[in-house]
């Protein structure tokens, strides 16, 4: 693995050099201020540390680094405070009684439980072959530097660090593995028999994102060419939206540009990778902060998660290794994994770090991006994929659930205001469905709509799942609000798509209104929303009831109009009214299209990286 630019660059510099420039009263200011929140008393951590298993010895022949992960997460997990319970509790109370007289029939209310994914001990993995140490030593020595230089960061380098071991492991037994492991598939509840039937795909069905692919001709940040895109741009969004209800400062430009290194080939075409490395590590001096040194690591374990995948892909592509579809990830471990992956983009405030309900979020929205782009991954050989590890299909199709459940909940405004993170569903999905890469669409899609009366994914109850790692969710599924009237502003959009596309209106009418039930009278930009939702939820529906044979070309235009409209998200004082709505259309209305992309037919791994 390279060393990350803005890291190497560093290391070269002479040890005089560095403590110049990070001299001990830096240091001193540093630990005072930066010392981590004091402690609550936690049901959280009290619930995982009665686990029975948590002294079970690592198997020979395993890193163990799966277990120590979970210790340090449940050793620094905290619970919810009593206002984010009744912030939740109002927000659904508020919601159940926006329109009684006018709920959709429904079948009846059902709950479905999702224990705590660390209530049980990780599955542990072989240790590293010869190159994965390697790698881990070249890591090991990026992480020495920061750590060094940065005091009060030695936790993040650790969940780096353990990551990167579980990743190597779980890659190597993939690749080893005689016989791959199985999943459980055969529950036959009412969650899961609302699972679709994927279709059979193979690289070539997406030859539409490929990192050769057609570059975003518009710019979201104009005087930046390594952010002019819709694909790069999603996370600065992101914070910009965050930064709107508690502006933190939590992350200069500078620190943006160690993260977008990493990540996408078509970034590194694009830029002077060099000059803007140069850049960094001069910031990096002249202001050091620890959301800089988080974005040094976090950028350490893309970079390691890429070299390590990439290695595996061409050794499958090359004949020496036969990689399976599925992977050896269990329920714990996937989720401990995409908590670093997650941490990559959306660095919180250290007050907000561990809280159970930000982790949560953390885990959910690289959910939501397998849910998207599975079928995708289940043919290049992506490792970190929900629907391909062996956990059962039902928790699997829990996962989904709660995903649904967390998009309503960060439409609502209780949801906001009190914690830094969020708008990171909310923002995740509306950028899916508009980078033109994530096949929300493409295998979104179906051939035909189920009705919408008593449908069970349109009644899923808003929640903040904040229980995902810890002591369990409850999803409830009931009769779905929808008010008795539109506002004026959603009003218009319903008029144009009656006007402009009345197949698909009657639909998209009672939609709006469960929008508004959950969300409150919508007062977004009415002609910005139904351009984007013309041309991507109305289009998918239309090319539904024909059929499905217009997924790819709906696909495609969503990454041009997401090209010309993209910015438009980023301005006050509509953005935040325009990203809920369209957060809901993506994620939540019926036909559930993001809901539909789950799943996979088996097939080969063809072994093609296809970054975007």
């Amino acid at each position: 693995m390279a060393a990350p630019s803005a890291v190497a660059a560093w290391a070269d510099r002479s040890p005089a050099d560095k403590s110049t420039r990070y001299s001990p009263s830096f240091r001193k200011e540093r630990e005072s201020t930066e010392r981590p929140a004091a402690p609550r008393t936690t049901v959280a951590q009290s619930a995982l540390r009665e686990r029975p298993h948590e002294q079970e010895e690592t198997p020979m022949g395993r890193n163990g680094a799966s277990g120590e992960l979970a210790r340090v997460v449940i050793a620094n997990v905290r619970s919810r405070t009593e206002d984010d319970i009744q912030r939740e509790y109002s927000g659904v109370a508020r919601w159940h009684g926006a329109a009684a007289s006018r709920e959709e029939p429904h079948g009846g209310s059902t709950v479905f439980r999702a224990p705590g994914a660390l209530t049980h001990t990780p599955r542990e993995f072989p240790a590293p072959d010869e190159y994965g140490v390697e790698r881990l030593r070249r890591l090991d020595e990026c992480l020495a530097l920061v750590t060094d230089a940065f005091p009060g960061v030695e936790t993040s380098a650790a969940l780096c660090r353990l990551s990167c071991v579980l990743l190597e492991g779980a890659w190597r037994e993939r690749a080893e593995a005689a016989d791959p492991p199985g999943c459980d598939d055969s529950c036959a509840c009412a969650l899961c028999a609302h699972l679709p039937k994927p279709l059979t795909r193979a690289l070539a069905d997406y030859d539409w994102r490929r990192s050769d692919g057609r570059p975003l001709s518009v710019t979201t940040w104009p005087y930046r060419k390594e952010l002019g895109s819709v694909l790069t741009g999603g996370w600065v969004w992101t914070r910009k939206m965050n930064d709107a209800e508690r502006d933190l400062g939590l992350r200069l430009r500078h620190e943006d540009d160690i993260l977008v290194l990493h990540e996408y080939k078509r970034v590194e075409a694009a830029i002077e990778v060099s000059a803007t490395a140069r850049v960094i590590e001069q910031r990096l001096a002249q202001d050091p902060t620890t959301n800089g040194a988080r974005a040094l690591i976090c950028g350490l374990y893309a970079a390691h998660k890429r070299s390590v995948d990439e290695f595996r892909i061409k050794r499958h592509v090359a004949g020496s290794a036969v990689l399976p579809q599925s992977t050896p990830l269990d329920k714990p471990a996937y989720t401990l994994l995409q908590l670093m992956d997650c941490l990559f983009w959306h660095v919180s405030p250290d007050a907000e770090l561990w809280d159970e309900e930000h982790l949560a979020a953390l885990v959910l929205c690289r959910v939501l991006n397998d849910m998207t782009d599975v079928r995708a991954d289940a043919v290049t050989g992506e490792i970190s994929n929900f629907w391909l590890s062996s956990m059962p299909t039902h928790d699997k199709a829990l996962y989904g659930a709660c995903v649904l459940a967390l998009i309503k909940y960060g439409c609502m405004p209780e949801a906001h205001g009190a914690r830094w993170n969020t708008w990171l569903m909310g923002t995740t999905i509306v950028w899916e469905g508009l980078t033109g890469r994530h096949a929300l669409w493409f295998d979104g899609i179906t051939n035909g709509l189920l009705p919408r009366e008593g449908c069970l994914l349109c009644g899923i109850e808003p929640n903040a799942c904040a229980g995902l790692l810890t002591g369990g969710v409850a999803l409830r599924t009931g009769p779905a609000p929808t008010v008795a009237a539109l506002g004026p502003r959603a009003a218009l959009l319903s008029a144009r798509c009656r006007a402009q596309h009345p197949a698909a209106w009657r639909l998209f009418d009672r939609e709006l209104a469960a929008f508004e039930a959950l969300h409150g009278e919508w007062r977004g930009d009415v002609d910005t929303v139904w351009e984007i939702v013309r041309r991507t939820y109305v289009a998918g529906v239309l090319a539904s009831l024909a059929g499905g044979a217009a997924a790819r070309e709906v696909q495609v235009d969503s990454g041009e109009v997401g090209a010309d409209l993209f910015h438009a998200l980023h301005r006050p004082p509509t953005w935040k009214e325009d990203t809920a709505l369209l957060a809901y259309m993506f994620g939540c209305a019926h036909p559930h299209f993001l809901w539909n992309g789950q799943g996979f037919a088996p097939t080969a791994v063809g072994g093609d990286w296809l970054d975007g």
